[in-house]
């Protein structure tokens, strides 16, 4: 999604998708709500006693973990076949190589722009049959994929799967939020989604490498689908029920009445068209030139102070407002979601920028650049299951700040790297530094969210919270490849596309991931500086 020019993105991009860019680095939804002040939750709410009956045995909490943490997995191990499959794929469909981004590109652009209603569908439905009916049509288009015929049906698969995807995550986390036991137990379970994701990953593109070289890419699909099959009637006999704060009234009602629609709307339409504009600015900068995507942007960026108004509006009356605006009052959540946003880019393209340095630069294969990028996968699996157990016994500032100060020291390794030094004197350093921010900020920012607003708005504040988290991604991504792309070509080097010239915009490019950590060491120091501990057990 970088590249180097104007003119060889689409190479830069197959090569992104043989590599180890794993865009789905991109948190599971987590949380953001409404506040204790909206007069529309205030007139329902579910009382003590019946949230404490919602908590589960341990036994079946493990179970739910499990179920919803496996959703997770499979949806991101489709996510890290396709990138290693693809060339494979799109010989044998074929894919045009002007689509060869939107298989990979069709799934996030539909997961995050339905990911608000989503959240809204759950909070007023119930997260349990939003997360079955998702898990079930994430089987079914997971298996389709395996089915596909062309390069069409493809894409089109993968944008249904982003679409289930957007149903699961919000939910996820709601039931996580709202059915186990606050301290370790519901750590463990914020931890165990965000573990899921590069665990997931990881797997597709192992099997993914094996599967190609041995059966063909489509049994890696079939399988996939088939234990997402497996996860339905676990889901049907172990998630919760969990009842509606209003759950007198007909569903038909609490639609009409406690869904903001218009606000949905506005918000769903401006994601959807910048995040259009991002994809098509990554495969090519000089895109951003054309009457289209200059129309699209300013709509996109438009859409932004209508709907400011109109939660305003919705607010003042006293009406479900989708993302009240005072919700940005609170410090914690506007720091977090700051957070979020910045450690994502960050995560994300270090892992772009690092692969296309060890295979553009450095001259290696596909395979050797995932496996000197597999030390930052390990740790992040490590920190996932250590943030869990010990995030209620420090301050989560210190927490934060230190995270956010040693992943700092990721993109800075690279900047200083020189190509001929051997792996282990930098570059294997900046790969464990790397996952240190965005792995600490995913169970965190959940328990900050999950313990600041009410049970009743998990899923919809989840839903925000991780359309943060992409929105971060998109970003990251599309900025970085104007800054690697102009500073090559702008390079005195003869040829652009010589290693020289191409480490010149590499190395521009982790300055400015280096100067957005220290952003975030900054805006976490002072926005959380009153936060202490989060995610104690409560009685």
């Amino acid at each position: 999604m970088a590249t180097q020019t104007s003119t060889e993105i689409a190479a830069v991009e197959l090569d992104l998708m043989r590599s180890i860019s794993k865009t789905s680095h991109l948190t599971p939804a987590v949380h953001a709500t409404r506040t204790s002040t909206d007069s529309h939750h205030s007139r329902a709410s579910i009382n003590d006693a019946e949230l404490s009956n919602l908590i589960l045995p341990y036994g079946r909490s493990i179970i739910v973990i499990i179920q919803l943490a496996g959703i997770n997995f499979l949806t991101s191990f489709a996510s890290g076949l396709i990138t290693v499959a693809l060339p494979t794929m799109a010989a044998s469909l074929p894919l045009d190589s002007s689509l060869l981004v939107w298989p990979a590109a069709a799934f996030y652009l539909t997961s995050g722009t339905c990911m608000l209603v989503a959240g809204s569908f759950a909070d007023v439905l119930g997260p349990r049959s939003v997360n079955l009916a998702g898990c079930f049509l994430i089987a079914v288009f997971t298996l389709a994929c395996g089915f596909a015929q062309t390069g069409v049906q493809l894409i089109m698969f993968r944008a249904m799967q982003g679409i289930a995807s957007a149903l699961t995550f919000p939910s996820s986390i709601s039931i996580v939020s709202r059915s186990l036991e606050s301290g370790k137990r519901r750590n463990i379970g914020f931890a165990s989604l965000g573990l899921a994701m590069p665990l997931g990953f990881s797997f597709g593109l192992v099997l993914g490498g094996v599967f190609v070289s041995g059966l063909g890419w489509r049994y890696g699909f079939y399988i996939g689908g088939a234990a997402s099959f497996l996860l339905f009637p676990i889901g049907l006999w172990a998630l919760p029920t969990i009842p509606h704060s209003n759950g007198q009234t007909s569903v038909r009602v609490r639609l009409a009445k406690d869904v903001d629609w218009i606000g949905a709307s506005i918000a769903s339409t401006s994601l959807a068209l910048l995040s259009y504009v991002l994809t098509t600015l990554s495969d090519n900068v000089d895109n951003i030139k054309t009457a289209s995507n200059v129309a699209l942007l300013i709509v996109s960026v438009g859409l932004i102070p209508a709907f400011v108004f109109w939660v305003s509006r919705q607010e003042k009356r006293g009406r479900p407002a989708l993302i009240p605006n005072s919700i940005w009052k609170k410090g914690a959540f506007a720091t977090i979601c700051v957070l979020v946003l910045l450690s994502n880019a960050v995560a994300n393209c270090m892992e772009l920028f690092c692969s296309l340095f060890f295979q553009e630069v450095q001259g290696l294969s596909a395979l050797q650049a995932s496996i000197r990028i597999l030390p930052s996968m390990v740790v992040g699996i490590a920190l996932n299951f250590l943030t869990g157990t010990f995030v209620s016994r420090v301050e989560a500032k210190y927490v934060v700040f230190v995270s956010s100060a040693l992943c700092a020291g990721a993109p800075l390794l690279m900047a200083v790297i020189k190509p001929q030094w051997p792996y282990w004197y930098d570059a294997f350093f900046a790969q464990l530094l790397a996952p240190l921010s965005v792995d600490m900020m995913f169970t965190v920012g959940l328990l900050v969210v999950s313990e600041s607003f009410p049970q009743q708005t998990q899923a919809l504040a989840g839903a925000v919270f991780n359309t943060v988290a992409q929105l971060g991604t998109s970003v990251g991504l599309a900025t970085t490849s104007v800054i690697s792309s102009t500073v090559t070509r702008d390079s005195d080097f003869r040829s652009k596309e010589s290693p020289a010239a191409l480490m010149e915009g590499y190395r521009a490019t982790f300055w400015a991931l280096f100067a957005w950590m220290v952003a975030a060491c900054i805006v976490g120091g002072f926005g959380l500086r009153k936060l202490g501990k989060v995610g104690e057990k409560r009685d």
